[in-house]
């Protein structure tokens, strides 16, 4: 099982990824995270409750327009039949503009009561094991510091 280590301004959080249900997009997010792609972006979605979103390279600067639309350049499919795919709090899954539009940008779960209608829309692909008070913590504009995989 793959593992990482995201440490953000708030605390930092272990996750643990769902390699058998979720390969492509595992890989996908090690890859962009051991580039260096993640250090320095914001969360620049958060809904309490609900969810909080990084992964748009425009999210250095929270007053550029295109926040939110961003990613690596090109798009990955969902991968939704897993025995993980569904949403709970700690969850790690893409987010996307429609089904096989993902890239980059994820969220991360606050609870299963407000997230279980993403359910097989959304790839879920990891779950934080270790730090899960931190998600409660984070707020619009608090920075990922960096993503540590271990292999």
């Amino acid at each position: 099982m793959s593992k990482a280590t995201l440490k953000t301004d708030k605390g930092v959080m272990l996750i643990e990824f769902y390699d058998e249900d979720a390969p492509n997009t595992v890989a996908n997010f090690i890859k962009l995270s051991k580039q260096g792609f993640y250090n320095g972006l914001v969360f620049h979605r958060v809904i309490p409750d609900f969810v909080v979103q990084g992964g748009c390279p425009y999210s250095r600067d929270l007053s550029d327009p295109r926040v939110g639309s961003g990613g690596p350049g090109y798009s990955i499919d969902c991968e939704l039949n897993g025995e993980n795919q569904y949403h709970d709090k700690g969850v790690l899954s893409m987010a996307h503009a429609g089904r096989n539009t993902g890239g980059s940008q994820f969220f991360i779960c606050h609870n299963r009561q407000n997230s279980k209608h993403l359910d097989r829309n959304h790839t879920c692909f990891g779950k934080v094991v270790k730090g899960l008070k931190v998600i409660d913590l984070i707020r619009t504009g608090d920075a990922i510091q960096s993503i540590e995989i271990e292999d």
